[in-house]
C-alpha cells in the first residue's frame, strides 16, 4: 500500500519525532521537538504539521496525552526511507562465525545456536522456525526491558503466540513458498500487538527447505543494526550448513 506524500518540513518532523519516541517509549509533544531539536520553525507550526502527520496516519495520539506517538505506517516509512542500517564489521562477522561453525553438520544445533547468537547480540527475542515444523527462540528475558511489556496481558499473548507454531506457519508458510525479507509492523502480526514489530528473513537452505529467522520486540527495534545482522546470519547459514 502506497504511503500518503509528505513534504521535507513534515519528514523532518515525523523523523525527530520518532528517534524521540524510539529513545523514550513516551508521546512527544510539540515542545519537546522545539526545544531539544533545532528544526528551524515555530511552535506553532510544529503542532499544525504534528496534526496533520496524524490525519494521514502516520502519527497517533494516544488519548491521555497531549503528544504523539509514530503509528505502524509512521515506523515503517522511517524504516524504508530515513534509516542508515550499519554494516556489521569484519570482527563481529568472525565473532558470530566462531560461534556456530561448529554446528554446520547439525542443523537443528545450527540453527538453535544461531537463534541464541542472534539474541544476545541484539538484546531482543529471536525466532527460527522452518517449514518442517521445527521452531527455536532465545532472549525472551530481553522483552521484559521495554517499558511496552510493562503490559502484562501484552507480554503474555507475545510470550504464548512465541510457543506456537501454528501461528508462524500461518505467518511464513502458509501462502508464499518463495524467499522474502519483510518487517512487520503492529497488527501485521495479529489483533491487539499495535506496538509490536518484527524483522525476519525467510531463506532456502539446500537440502532442507525454507526457514525464517527474526527478531521481535517493541515496534522501537534497533533496525539499523538489527537489519543487516540478520541478513548476515541468514547468508552464513545457508553457506555452512552445506559442508
Amino acid at each position: 500500500m502506497e504511503t500518503p506524500p509528505i513534504n521535507q518540513r513534515q519528514i523532518q518532523i515525523l523523523k525527530t519525532l520518532i528517534e524521540e519516541y524510539m529513545e523514550t517509549a513516551l508521546p512527544v509533544g510539540s515542545e519537546t521537538l522545539d526545544k531539544k531539536y533545532s528544526l528551524g520553525v515555530s511552535p506553532a507550526t510544529i503542532r499544525n504539521e504534528m496534526v496533520k502527520l496524524t490525519h494521514l496516519g502516520y502519527l497517533k495520539q494516544p488519548h491521555t496525552s497531549a503528544g504523539r506517538v509514530p503509528s505502524p505506517m509512521g515506523i515503517r516509512y522511517y524504516v524504508e526511507n530515513l534509516v542508515k542500517t550499519k554494516e556489521l564489521s569484519v570482527a563481529e562477522e568472525v565473532a558470530v562465525k566462531q560461534k556456530v561453525w561448529d554446528y554446520r553438520h547439525e542443523l537443528n544445533k545450527l540453527l538453535r545456536e544461531s537463534t541464541q547468537v542472534l539474541a544476545d547480540k541484539t538484546k531482543s527475542l529471536s525466532v527460527v522456525s522452518t517449514a518442517e515444523g521445527e521452531l527455536y527462540y532465545s532472549g525472551a528475558a530481553y522483552i521484559l526491558k521495554s517499558p511496552e511489556f510493562y503490559d502484562i496481558e501484552l507480554a503474555g499473548r507475545l510470550f504464548t503466540m512465541i510457543e506456537e507454531y501454528a501461528y508462524w506457519k500461518k505467518m511464513f508458510f502458509a501462502e508464499d513458498d518463495g524467499e522474502e525479507f519483510k518487517i512487520v509492523m503492529g497488527d501485521e502480526m495479529g489483533e491487539s500487538f499495535d506496538v509490536c514489530g518484527m524483522i525476519y528473513n525467510r531463506f532456502l537452505i539446500p537440502g532442507h527447505g525454507l526457514t525464517t529467522i527474526s527478531v521481535i520486540g517493541s515496534n522501537r527495534l534497533n533496525y539499523s543494526y538489527i537489519i543487516p545482522f540478520i541478513r548476515y546470519i541468514s547468508k552464513l547459514i545457508q553457506e555452512i550448513s552445506t559442508f
